[in-house]
């Protein structure tokens, strides 16, 4: 059986598909944690706060119970339980026209957009992989990557909940050589928190202000931890650029403000993911550029 299944599995086609068809699901799954686990960060803190000053809190929403299984899906407006065959990953987004089957109201395209982008992401790492532990491990993070990306948008925030496993489980492969070798991860995840860390005390010390936060730290960690730290000034740089020319569009097209923070979560996972697929293409035109 299992011999028939890896023979299935070493068709590319069968491969490929089998990774989007898991990535929409998991791409379904995303939506809730990224809504969801901010919220439940929120209410831990708020808790933490109400015991240390022993007060009470007079919410009744903070008693609910809420995590990423319970309470079932339902409508934001109307609140109805969302059915099982409403549920379905993009599939049920065009049937229902973008709109909730109970009160009509319009369901955000994020939605379906997440799960494609899920599902598309999880076959590329399938057709770049092939059918290797690289893809095994790959696709997790990328998932990770796609929950930390929009969370960082919506709340300017990289949950430790997804960044300390994933820095752990880097360091953890590095011993078996799946991505890099011990050494070069260990020195990767010290040398990506200790950059960025410097950078933000040099920024706060010339201009008195916070210019990112504690998890771009532990982001950048994780890419040296999975990836070593080769690879890391072509992130930084890479991360650095896509950033500040978003920025300066937003600033010029939508009359962004520039003292209005803009999260760096999204290019550097961005620019971690293109590099755990193309890193030593990309790193090796990287430094002939240099020497040039």
């Amino acid at each position: 059986m299992m011999q028939q299944l890896d023979a299935l599995l070493s068709i590319p086609y069968i491969l490929i598909s089998l990774a989007a068809l898991v990535g929409l699901l998991v791409g379904s799954f995303l939506n809730v944690v990224i809504y969801r686990l901010p919220v439940m960060m929120q209410r831990n803190w708020r808790n933490e706060c109400a015991d240390y000053l022993q007060i009470e809190l007079g919410n009744i929403e903070l008693s609910d119970p809420l995590n990423l299984a319970v309470p079932l899906s339902r409508c934001p407006n109307c609140n109805t339980a969302i059915k099982p065959y409403q549920n379905i990953p993009v599939i049920s987004y065009i049937f229902l026209r973008g709109r909730c089957a109970s009160c009509n109201k319009a369901i955000s395209i994020r939605y379906p957009l997440i799960e494609a982008l899920t599902a598309i992401s999880s076959a590329f790492i399938a057709y770049h992989f092939g059918d290797t532990v690289q893809t095994l491990f790959a696709l997790p993070l990328t998932w990770s990557l796609i929950a930390l990306c929009f969370i960082d948008i919506d709340h300017q925030l990289l949950p430790d909940s997804i960044t300390l496993p994933l820095l752990w489980l880097g360091l953890f492969l590095s011993i078996f050589g799946i991505y890099t070798d011990p050494q070069a991860s260990i020195i990767g995840a010290i040398s990506g928190y200790g950059i960025l860390w410097t950078v933000y005390q040099l920024f706060k010390l010339v201009t008195g202000k916070e210019g990112m936060g504690y998890g771009d730290f532990k982001l950048l960690a994780v890419f040296g931890a999975w990836l070593g730290w080769k690879y890391l000034a072509f992130i930084i740089l890479l991360s650095s650029l896509a950033g500040a020319i978003v920025g300066i569009m937003l600033i010029i097209f939508v009359k962004h403000h520039h003292n209005k923070p803009i999260p760096f979560g999204p290019y550097l996972a961005s620019a971690g993911w293109i590099t755990l697929l193309w890193g030593n293409e990309l790193n090796q035109f990287y430094l002939t550029s240099v020497d040039l």
